[in-house]
């Protein structure tokens, strides 16, 4: 769920006290995107679903950033066919708190 190898690197790169921001910048925005595409899907979906898939690989979210692949990739094959957005939803709030209990240690 929590790849931390790169979350190890992150908190090199940026500090074990600056981590914490970058995480709950990172939150944030995607909870934004998830509600923007919940809103309406037949915006930016294919940017969206892109742009959520790099940031949860670059903080260490694995699985989401996984099904974010997937949902792009479907989408950008069938884009009259919009992803079903629970599962990568699902998978967010387990590594957000996953994340957490990280930061932590």
């Amino acid at each position: 769920m929590i790849d931390t190898e790169r979350l190890a690197d992150l908190r090199e790169e940026v500090g074990a006290e600056d981590l914490a921001e970058v995480v709950a910048l990172f939150c944030e925005e995607v909870e934004e995107t998830l509600d923007r595409i919940r809103r309406h899907p037949s915006g930016n979906l294919g940017e969206d679903l892109h742009f959520l898939k790099g940031s949860a690989l670059n903080i260490g979210m694995s699985e989401v950033g996984q099904l974010c692949l997937a949902a792009e990739k479907s989408w950008r094959s069938d884009a009259s066919n919009p992803p079903d957005l629970a599962p990568i939803m699902h998978a967010f709030r387990k590594a957000r708190q996953a994340l957490c209990l990280e930061l932590e240690t």
